[in-house]
């Protein structure tokens, strides 16, 4: 599991999400831009779009398809016509940054939590749209919320089969009312043939246990998934005992990174660049044999001042090179560490916040 961190919960969540799962987060967005512009426009005709009114001022014409690049990737914008003067938004065309940064953390928190009233409202205030009223946030917040609800459980079967999965947890200190809670948030990731990533589930528990990783992996199972070959993960005995009760004909392989930072960990500093070259002259043989031999022969390499290195250890061949019956087209981005340690070792993001976090969060607007 890695460590805690004290964050900004509803900014790493936002950022968790558009690492992991790009397409996603992208869709999602898209979809919270779009609901916005058509109830904006709505809000400016002075009736929704097949409504009678006596209030109505102007009528819509259909729409302009216009692209918006974002860091998710970009999206494709449905601006409303209207049969008289035109609708410019100005509060995503002009203020882009802002808007852009505040959707991406409305999205990911209805994404984990639900979309409510509460949310929608104060993402449209944050940017500045005056024109809606209260029943069209409302409907509005209903009608996001059966889509988003259809991305959190969707069906894996149908994107998969998702050969590789990564899985790890992370402990995130979130202060609240002066005092600091923690949050411990699962999260699988999934890599299917074509080479797709993207998050395959994410389950809030009140501590990492086998029963926690248990009730994790079930839920997957149900929601479709198969055909995984193997799964990378840290050491931690619980999750391993989940991942063979659920996912039988799946290898288990330890995370590189994960067991490169255990083994930082009892080595004095000055010791870790002798550490990471003997890991990395193990990690780099050509054939299983090599690896076994070079780490054999690390094993009884003697190293001063570091007594539980991995020189003096007998660490797991598994840790270092695929398990037996392991997908030979597993190379050391896709099954051999987890997609945050890859990507970044100074991120410090694998899992988005916990739902309990997100709700003192939303508790406090």
């Amino acid at each position: 599991m890695t460590a805690p961190h004290i964050v900004d919960p509803a900014g790493l969540l936002g950022q968790a999400l558009a690492d992991a799962s790009p397409d996603l987060m992208r869709e999602l967005l898209q979809t919270m831009i779009n609901a916005l512009l058509s109830a904006d426009a709505d809000a400016v005709c002075g009736a929704e779009w097949d409504a009678r009114s006596a209030e109505r001022t102007n009528r819509r014409n259909g729409y302009r398809h216009r692209p918006l690049d974002t860091r998710v990737g970009t999206v494709d914008v449905a601006i409303p016509k209207l049969r008289s003067g035109s609708y410019f938004l100005e509060w995503l065309l002009e203020r882009r940054k802002r808007a852009e940064s505040a959707l991406i953390t409305v999205v990911a928190d209805c994404y984990l939590a639900g979309v409510s009233t509460r949310r929608m409202d104060k993402l449209v205030k944050t940017l500045g749209i005056a024109s809606l009223s209260k029943s069209q946030v409302s409907r509005m917040a209903e009608d996001l919320d059966e889509q988003v609800a259809a991305f959190r459980h969707r069906r894996l079967d149908e994107a998969g089969p998702f050969t590789f999965v990564t899985a790890d947890a992370l402990t995130i200190k979130v202060r609240e009312n002066k005092q600091v809670v923690k949050a411990v948030v699962l999260l699988a990731t999934g890599v299917n043939g074509d080479g797709h990533r993207e998050v395959l589930g994410m389950q809030v528990a009140t501590s990492e246990t086998k029963a926690s990783w248990n009730t994790f992996f079930a839920d997957l199972v149900a929601r479709g998934l198969g055909g995984v070959r193997l799964v990378t993960s840290d050491a931690h005995a619980g999750l391993i005992e989940a991942i063979a009760a659920n996912l039988p004909g799946a290898v288990w392989q330890r995370c590189r990174t994960h067991y490169a930072a255990n083994l930082m960990a009892v080595c004095p500093k000055s010791m870790w660049p002798a550490v990471k070259a003997m890991l990395h002259s193990v990690y780099d043989q050509p054939t299983a044999t090599a690896v076994h031999e070079q780490f054999t022969g690390s094993s009884n390499t003697p190293t001063a001042g570091c007594p539980r290195s991995p020189t003096t250890s007998a660490t797991p061949a598994r840790t270092c090179s695929p398990s037996p019956g392991s997908p030979t087209t597993c190379g050391a981005r896709s099954g051999l560490t987890t997609p945050r340690e890859y990507r970044s070792a100074t991120t410090a993001i694998l899992a988005p916040v916990a739902r309990c976090a997100l709700d003192h969060l939303s508790a406090r607007s």
